[in-house]
């Protein structure tokens, strides 16, 4: 008798950060393979990039181009899919949803309840859920029909010990939904699968993991379970990244609102957009931009004392 081949599933992933786009196509039928990696960087400046390679990392697009957000980044994804590609594109979508609140931790199929209990949770993460709401709709647009499934990044946190998801708070504000979820666990996920697969008696001891990016956080891992995180109820919290503030002192908040005048949402936007590296700097909130800075004489004849 032939032997039984499996039919090819094409799956398309999606992970909107608050500042880039990256997607890939895989092919499952026996082994899983990737046959596209998509990058789309710096959306919402006018030199964003896009960048598409195939499965041996030859470069099939490589565009600079305005971006104005994650929509579009997509669109203009699925243009170029309906030019180049005349197989169909895929079968099903994953998003990475950075969010899901108390009551949405297991991956689940996208649903118009769903998107709009999602939509509620958007004051609370405002610089993540709606590019990921605008990515689920803009796929909904395009290909209408096709399933998608949101996996949530704070689902890796959940088995967290209570004394490090509680603030120091009242418990009805913890009966409220005021705990720390932390974020980033579908890289910290990954990043453990990996490393069992490495080293099986490292993952399963005591791991610290580091998520560099335009957000970064830490997390500790003991026994392959995550233990502590150093974001909490927001993705604002923990280390100084891109453009968030990290760690504050909660009364610097308040401060801003009553002594300059700033309203919630000014101070939202000054934490999350306007702080970190780019409001030490002044200038950008990208590394790659202040390590050219940094390497220029002049800058390091002011800046440094050698």
């Amino acid at each position: 008798m032939p032997a039984l081949t499996r039919p090819i599933v094409r799956l398309l992933t999606i992970n909107t950060g608050s500042s880039s786009l990256k997607a890939a196509v895989y092919e499952r039928g026996g082994a899983e393979k990737r046959t596209l990696a998509i990058s789309v960087e710096r959306i919402g400046h006018a030199d964003s990039r896009i960048h598409i390679t195939d499965a041996g990392g030859a470069m099939l697009l490589d565009r600079q181009q305005a971006v104005p957000d994650h929509g579009e980044a997509l669109r203009t994804l699925f243009a170029w899919l309906h030019t180049e590609r005349s197989d169909p594109p895929f079968d099903a979508v994953g998003h990475r949803v950075v969010y899901g609140g108390m009551h949405h931790r297991e991956p689940e199929r996208m649903t118009d309840a769903l998107v709009a209990a999602l939509r509620e949770l958007t004051v609370i993460d405002p610089d993540h859920l709606p590019q990921a709401l605008d990515a689920i709709g803009t796929v909904g647009e395009s290909y209408p029909g096709l399933p998608q499934v949101a996996c949530f990044d704070t689902a890796f946190h959940r088995q967290m010990p209570q004394v490090a998801t509680l603030y120091a708070l009242p418990q009805e504000y913890a009966d409220a939904g005021v705990i720390r979820y932390g974020f980033h666990g579908l890289s910290y996920e990954y990043i453990m699968q990996a490393l069992r697969t490495e080293d099986r008696a490292a993952a399963d001891g005591r791991v610290i993991v580091a998520h560099l990016g335009s957000g970064a956080s830490m997390a500790a891992v003991h026994g392959g379970i995550g233990v502590e995180t150093t974001m909490g109820f927001t993705p604002t919290g923990g280390l100084v990244m891109g453009t968030r503030v990290g760690d504050l002192d909660p009364s610097v908040p308040l401060y801003l609102v009553r002594s300059r005048g700033m309203t919630p949402d000014d101070v939202s936007a000054l934490l999350n957009t306007h702080a970190g590296m780019l409001g030490v700097s002044g200038t950008s909130g990208d590394v790659r931009d202040l390590l050219e800075r940094a390497l220029r004489p002049e800058w390091r004849k002011d800046h440094l004392q050698i």
